[in-house]
């Protein structure tokens, strides 16, 4: 993998642990997590004039992704509600690449080369290792997070080929990402009401936009990178973010990091190093 394109996409999972981070520490997780949507949709809208159309042929790869995004994102807001950051995350991000490491021979017929595969068996070994730090019953978050991993991974593959064929993968970001906030404002108006939403809109903008401004550029770089290297290496590279989230977890919010979560980012370290080399 081009040291340019590991380095974007450790960039772009520093930004994905930043935008998890705001909605983890949020008042209301499900209406943060739609609020990072709506933020991510804004910052689309404002970089739309300068991009041109994707190809016709993305457009099934786009509704598919935003109907699978729209999952998505409840699923992030409930698995914050019912489990602390460092089990579901680390669940959410860690099993994702392994589905498509072992998957992706027969759904892409890419085949990854040893070195890169041994990566990303340690990367995903490092991030279902902070899982063992887990303590307490939590099982319907576990639930919900092993969920929400085949949801990563099945947007991981219908993203990796629609920005292939899109002719751009920027222009292809943004329209998946202008999109999700429509059915996720749409379930949130019916379920809670319309003025409790606007209140959380009027009070949560900041955090939403910034948020969705780093989601916009993280999953970007993720894309751009999966036009230059398989879409499993990546996807596992990127999960690199659970270091970063450990590092946000002891030095901003100021939580107790166990000797578990420093053995997964050593191996998480490792298995980024061997992609490397791979």
């Amino acid at each position: 993998m081009p040291f340019d394109v590991v380095v974007l996409v450790l960039i772009g999972a520093l930004l994905h642990a930043t935008w998890n981070a705001l909605v983890k520490s949020g008042t209301d997780k499900q209406l943060d997590s739609t609020m990072v949507a709506l933020g991510a949709s804004l910052a689309s809208l404002c970089a739309l004039p300068f991009v041109p159309l994707p190809d016709p042929a993305a457009w099934p790869y786009i509704f598919a992704s935003v109907m699978i995004h729209f999952t998505y994102y409840q699923l992030v807001g409930a698995a914050y509600r019912l489990g602390d950051i460092g089990l579901v995350y680390p669940l959410m991000r860690g099993v994702a690449p392994l589905i498509v490491a072992l998957t992706s021979g027969l759904v892409l017929q890419e085949h990854l080369p040893p070195l890169m595969f041994a990566g990303v068996i340690v990367i995903s070994g490092g991030v279902l290792t902070l899982a063992a730090d887990f303590r307490g019953g939590h099982s319907k978050a576990m639930v919900v997070a092993l969920l929400n991993a085949c949801v990563i991974a099945a947007y991981t593959y219908v993203d990796g080929l629609g920005a292939r064929v899109a002719g751009n993968p920027i222009t292809y970001t943004l329209w998946i990402c202008i999109l999700p906030p429509i059915p996720l404002f749409a379930v949130a108006f019916a379920m809670r009401g319309t003025k409790p939403v606007l209140a959380h809109v009027k009070s949560s903008w900041k955090r939403g936009i910034f948020g969705g401004a780093g989601s916009v550029l993280s999953y970007g770089l993720a894309l751009y990178a999966m036009t230059r290297a398989p879409i499993a290496a990546v996807a596992a590279l990127r999960e690199t973010s659970i270091l970063f989230a450990l590092l946000i977890s002891v030095f901003i919010f100021h939580e107790r990091a166990s000797h578990w979560r420093y053995v997964a980012a050593t191996m998480i370290a490792i298995g980024a190093l061997t992609m490397k080399l791979g």
